[in-house]
């Protein structure tokens, strides 16, 4: 068909982001960008159209059921150990410990850091433990999702005991000599939009310092905080309970809020929570993660060792199973001590899945729209890889041409693995499958790029969840992030310009650290002389 691996294969995820950000329906602008899909591949067939979007459907929750499965049992997590009151003392004794706003910001980047092992995890448990303690020092829930989305994805991709390390091993090309999971530790101090967006937290956490959206965002917090009562469980915009849900105008919207958020069933007659009552889930649930994947990449068959076993495990299945097992632990740790009752204690599970279900329609209806554009339909993957074939691009140029490609390809489908899948075996192509220091700097430059592109998208997964687990507008996320994001994705794109003339990835890591330090400080110095002029 004429619409097939051809610059119209961009246009449902195009047309769905720029309606997403004019409507803020973000629901409604996957349906249209899903319709639109099925229409283009069908040729505007209506009827064969309509039997295709259920297929595309079908298939893309089919292939995710471990993950939605793995999001409804840390729903019931989340919602255990908030209603548990739980958090309520984490955040008197962090309040007492932690009295600044930079320490705060601090101790979250520092928990997104620490949970590494998948970033569906990561973007859940780090806003259910930290949120309490940043809305007290009045942070924007907006600059909570961008910390929680900053130190998921970019931080997973730089850790071999991670999903993320399978993952890229699993998209060399069949036949393929490259042994994957070195030649993943050996792009890791060549990723550089992933290096610089981690130190990008921090720097902006140390010079207390924003720009672009977020700073608006951030001073009305400060002007109306929004405060959550954790013994009860509700929360809205300005702290007052409210259902956020029932507010006008956001019918049919994602406000996810609502993923963490609801009118308590647990509330009556419980023993007092303490701060152990959340550390100890917390730590129970990465211990049994971390174990089950050694178990399913085969570590205890004595057969491998424990980096191939992270390399080759199940980890979906694994932090399914660890997080079953967290909850389970919760009813031990609870009921006994009558925080909650047995019946509390079901119905909280009840409760945690219903919550998570805005998440996991905003999720299905992504994957669809990455599934209609990719290669089984509308295949904008080839459409990406005729442009590289297009043009007769020097060797030296790869990194920064397939840095590009990757961005666009990421932010469209809104999947980092999908891209890997498409382009790694690409690149490597491209270089005759030698493994080179080009060749290495290039699959660095392709996740990079595919971790930006997904860092981005609205319609990725990892930003949606990052909402969800900041309990803000999944619109107003997006649009604080976007400039961060680009910031450094420009600076990484110059590095690796430098990188493959020079041949040298430590040179351009030098440049990009003192390029991204020199472009905040000027940030930071225009905006003080901007606010002693208005004064």
């Amino acid at each position: 068909m004429q619409f097939i691996g051809t610059f119209w294969a961009m246009v449902p995820p195009i047309v769905t982001i720029i309606m997403g950000l004019a409507t803020k329906k973000v629901n409604l602008s996957l349906i249209t960008g899903l319709l639109l899909g099925v229409l283009l591949y069908c040729g505007f067939a209506p009827g064969s159209s309509l039997v295709t979007m259920v297929s595309v459907i079908n298939e893309s929750v089919s292939s995710h059921i471990g993950h939605l499965l793995f999001a409804v049992l840390l729903g019931m997590f989340v919602y255990l150990i908030t209603q548990s009151g739980a958090s309520q003392s984490y955040g008197e004794w962090a309040v007492r410990k932690l009295k600044t706003k930079k320490s705060s910001l601090l101790a979250t980047a520092g928990l997104g850091i620490l949970i590494f092992v998948d970033d569906y995890f990561n973007c859940l448990t780090v806003g259910t433990v930290m949120r309490p303690l940043t809305d007290r020092h009045k942070i924007s829930r907006e600059k909570l999702a961008y910390i929680i989305d900053t130190t998921a994805a970019p931080v997973c991709i730089l850790a071999p005991i991670s999903s993320w390390a399978a993952g890229v091993s699993s998209s060399l090309p069949p036949g393929s000599d490259i042994d994957g999971f070195n030649l993943f530790l050996r792009t890791m101090p060549m990723n550089y939009y992933a290096l610089f967006s981690i130190f990008m937290v921090f720097l902006i956490i140390i010079m207390n310092f924003d720009f672009g959206l977020m700073k608006h965002f951030e001073k009305e917090t400060m002007l109306h905080p929004r405060i959550e009562d954790i013994a009860v469980g509700k929360t809205d915009d300005k702290g007052t309970g409210a259902d956020p849900s029932k507010a006008p105008g956001n019918a049919g919207s994602f406000n996810a809020s609502g993923a963490g958020s609801s009118s308590s069933k647990v509330t009556e007659g419980r023993g007092r929570a303490r701060v152990f009552d959340l550390l100890l889930p917390v730590i129970f649930l990465v211990a049994a993660c971390v174990f089950f994947m050694a178990y399913t990449g085969g570590f205890f068959t004595g057969e491998v060792g424990l980096v191939d076993a992270f390399a080759n495990c199940d980890a979906v299945a694994a932090c399914c199973i660890g997080t079953f097992l967290a909850d389970l632990f919760m009813l031990f740790l609870y009921v006994p001590r009558k925080i909650y009752t047995f019946n509390q204690y079901m119905d909280g599970l009840e409760q945690g899945f219903r919550n998570m279900v805005p998440a996991m329609l905003l999720l299905s209806l992504a994957w669809s729209l990455g599934n209609i554009c990719g290669e089984s339909y509308l295949d904008a993957g080839s459409f990406i890889a005729g442009i590289v074939d297009r043009f007769n691009v020097p060797l030296e140029s790869m990194p920064m041409f397939f840095f590009i490609a990757a961005i666009i390809l990421a932010f469209a489908t809104g999947t980092s693995w999908g891209t890997f899948v498409i382009l790694i075996p690409m690149e490597i192509s491209v270089f005759a499958g030698a493994d080179t220091a080009l060749m290495v700097m290039t699959t660095a430059a392709v996740l990079g790029g595919s971790v930006c592109g997904d860092h981005l998208s609205p319609i990725s997964d990892t930003t949606i969840l990052s909402s969800a687990g900041a309990q803000c507008d999944h619109l107003n996320h997006v649009q604080t992030q976007v400039i961060y994001g680009a910031l450094v994705a420009a600076i990484s794109f110059l590095c690796y310009i430098l990188a493959g003339v020079t041949q040298n990835s430590v040179l351009g890591l030098i440049a990009g650290t003192i390029l991204l330090v020199a472009v905040l400080s000027g940030l930071k110095l225009r905006d003080m002389r901007m606010e002693k002029a208005k004064e």
